[in-house]
Order: structure tokens, then sequence, then C-alpha cells
């Protein structure tokens, strides 16, 4: 078992869709079950069987989020340094081919979000990023080619 590094507003994030799941999402699922069930015959019922496949799906989700939480190590990036790029960190970075300016935050697979800009610390572009300091340029290799940033700032 392996630990996963969240921060504290993923691990909230986590909890409270764990939280969801076993309250809310299983009464409507158990309703529509009971629903479904009052439509006479189960043996031919797509709504019943639909509703019980959503009910495995739900609880798989539950026990895959429970999984997670139960590895979870909270961050506290009050101890790391504030100069390089670590999970956690907020990255400012310059393609050096096209000038254009990106931030991304390294974070954890289970916390990667890529419409936030929270890219995962084992993508290749995270992976590229981590250790390096401000001013530094790196080099990192992506299936489509090498992409050249320098790094302008690094906050936590």
């Amino acid at each position: 078992m392996s630990t996963i590094y969240l921060s504290r507003e993923g691990h909230e994030k986590l909890t409270k869709e764990l939280e969801f799941l076993k309250t809310k999402k299983r009464r409507e699922l158990s309703k529509a079950i009971g629903e479904a069930r009052a439509h006479g015959d189960i043996s031919e019922n797509a709504e019943y069987d639909a509703a019980k496949e959503a009910q495995g799906m739900n609880e798989k989700k539950i026990s895959e989020l429970e999984e997670k939480l139960s590895q979870a190590q909270i961050l506290d990036d009050k101890d790391m340094p504030k100069d390089q790029a670590l999970i956690g960190a907020t990255v400012k970075l310059k393609d050096t081919d096209t000038g254009e300016e990106l931030q991304y935050t390294l974070v954890s697979e289970v916390e990667s979000d890529f419409s936030q800009g929270k890219i995962s610390v084992t993508s290749p572009v995270g992976k590229g990023l981590l250790g390096h300091k401000e001013k530094e340029i790196v080099e990192i290799q992506v299936p489509a080619g090498i992409l050249k940033y320098k790094i302008l700032k690094i906050s936590r």
C-alpha cells in the first residue's frame, strides 16, 4: 500500500464526495430501485437493472475513495523548501519557444485537474519540473517532442 499525498483542500474535497455518496446518493439509488421494483416483474425490467447497476457503481466509488483516504497523508508544506518545484508548489513558467506564460500547481495524481491548472507530479511535465528552482531552464520530453520552459516563479 503506497502513500497518497494530498493537500488539505484535496483531502476535504474527497471527504465531502465520500460523504455525499454514502448518504444522499445511496438514498437516491435505493429509492430508484424501490420504484423500479414496484413496476412489476424484475426479470425484464430495464429500470431495475439500470438502478442496480448505478448502485453497484456508487458502492465501487465509495470503496475506492475510502481506500484512497486510508492511504492519504496531508501535505504540510511549511517544512518544504519554498524555492523548489515540489508537490504542492505553484510554478509559473515561460515557454522559451513561444514566449507563452503558464502556471501549474503540482499535485498528486488523485488531485490532478488540468482545467484548474493542477497537474500530477507523475505526468511528464510534472515529473520534469520536480526539484528545479526559479530561473532554471528545464527541457521536458513529452510525446509530442521536447518542451523548454524557464521557471519564472515558485510559490506555495
